[in-house]
């Protein structure tokens, strides 16, 4: 089961990196950039997470939060956090559950091998909850940028 355009948003609360356990309904009256991302401290998640924190304050000027999700531990999100400045709270989806439920825990090929991981996902959320766009197998390369744009082209 996965979500899709046009529906409420599966709600969902994680324990996130500000040491609060955060639901998506906790954003109701805001847009939320949800964001699936494989692994903390790898290339191409720096590079993303990076983009979405040089954007900030773009984003909050069209009301929108950034939320990152992956699979990673509280302790390994405040490394990142500290490492790189992120200024956005980092969730903690250990168990995949929510992962599961926006349909990114999939089966991956690298270099021949075959394993469970996240694909790589964005989710735009609008203020009343429902979902609005969604950008699967994401290439990181100008994604924030084209994410920002369709939310400044879209907002009502």
């Amino acid at each position: 089961m996965s979500v899709t355009v046009g529906e409420k948003a599966p709600d969902f609360t994680l324990p996130a990196s500000n040491g609060k356990n955060i639901s998506l309904s906790d954003y109701k009256g805001k847009k939320v950039v949800l964001y699936f991302y494989p692994k903390d401290m790898t290339p191409g998640c720096t590079t993303q997470a990076c983009d979405f924190r040089d954007y900030m304050k773009e984003f909050e000027e069209v009301n929108t939060v950034i939320l990152g999700v992956s699979p990673d531990p509280l302790d390994k999100h405040e490394k990142f956090i500290e490492k790189h400045g992120l200024p956005f709270p980092l969730l903690s989806d250990e168990e995949k559950e929510v992962a599961k439920m926006y349909g990114v825990w999939q089966l991956k090929k690298n270099f021949g091998k075959e394993y469970m991981g996240i694909v790589r996902s964005t989710f735009l959320i609008d203020e009343d909850g429902t979902l609005v766009k969604e950008w699967r197998k994401v290439r990181v390369k100008n994604h924030v940028a084209d994410t920002l744009a369709y939310i400044k082209e879209n907002a009502s």
